[in-house]
């Protein structure tokens, strides 16, 4: 990426997929947009913890909503290409939000999360309703539906909140890792399907490992997502924006049942159930693209565009 920017201005990147936004405290956020031509009708797509943009290159390269739609993928402040060591949570990547929506002159947008991504999602549909025409929720994560590694995870999360501020203040001093790895989820995802096709299991531990989320992130980062994702989410009877949740019918990390229950409380909310353990964007990436085509449709449907 090239080019220099202010603060709330764009950069002029010599390839014009690749962007980066300076927000208002000078934080550099990268992020890609597929956008032909003059701006159209918006999908926000949003990545996990230990996660990046590149979450989202399969669906963006394959789906038909892009003779339609402008593509947006930001790697959320402290992932990927949004190196940052400082304090986060979901207000934060809310402003970031706000901010790179303004500076691309987008004033609506469907906003698509998976995992973290989802519940910041609806973060962002309380604190910006006006700017959200829709929600696509792929596994949002609610504390009271945690099972098996997640639920230990949310069980520490006092620990968490009491190591985050040194991890901060340790970094600022510049004592931190100067190294963390690039990280493509579509590389990744590929590996994971020649897995499956050859042993019939997904490589879970792949997927569900501290150690290897640790290698493309920083410390106090990964710590301030966990304390995002297992911290509390806005009341859904609030969130007036039409909504398709995809679950997993598997129970990896929470509990598909008590998840249905509580999105219920959604005004216009829809379901879906996805025959995958949690990772739907790499185990059924064609169902989910499918699903989030016909809704994004309809969608369009019932609001004339």
């Amino acid at each position: 990426m090239t080019g220099s920017a202010g603060p709330g201005k764009l950069t002029d990147p010599v390839d014009a997929s690749d962007r980066t936004l300076v927000a208002a405290d000078g934080t550099r956020l990268a992020y890609r947009l597929r956008r032909t031509g003059a701006p159209r009708r918006t999908l926000l797509l949003l990545h996990g913890l230990a996660s990046n943009h590149t979450r989202w290159s399969e669906f963006t390269a394959t789906t038909r909503l892009a003779a339609g739609w402008d593509i947006l993928c930001p790697d959320l402040r402290g992932h990927g290409g949004s190196l940052f060591r400082g304090r986060i949570d979901m207000k934060t990547w809310c402003d970031d939000l706000e901010e790179l929506l303004a500076a691309e002159h987008v004033t609506q947008t469907v906003v698509i999360g998976h995992c973290l991504g989802a519940n910041l999602a609806l973060w962002f549909a309380q604190q910006a309703p006006r700017r959200v025409s829709g929600l696509v929720l792929i596994e949002p994560m609610f504390r009271a539906a945690f099972t098996g590694n997640r639920a230990r995870l949310a069980a520490l999360r006092p620990l968490f909140a009491a190591l985050a501020p040194p991890l901060r203040l340790l970094a600022a001093l510049g004592l931190h890792r100067h190294s963390l790895e690039t990280l493509d989820l579509a590389a990744l995802d590929r590996g994971a399907r020649m897995t499956m096709a050859a042993s019939g299991r997904f490589p879970e531990a792949r997927y569900n490992s501290v150690r290897e989320d640790l290698r493309s992130l920083p410390t106090s980062v990964y710590l301030q997502g966990l304390l995002a994702v297992t911290g509390p989410l806005p009341a859904l009877a609030s969130i007036a924006a039409p909504t398709l949740s995809l679950l997993s019918a598997g129970g990896t990390y929470s509990d598909p049942d008590i998840t249905a229950r509580l999105l219920a409380a959604l005004p216009q909310g829809r379901i879906l159930r996805i025959p995958a353990l949690h990772w739907i964007p790499t185990e059924q990436p064609q169902l989910m693209r499918e699903a989030i085509e016909a809704w994004c449709d309809e969608l369009g449907t019932r609001s004339g565009t």
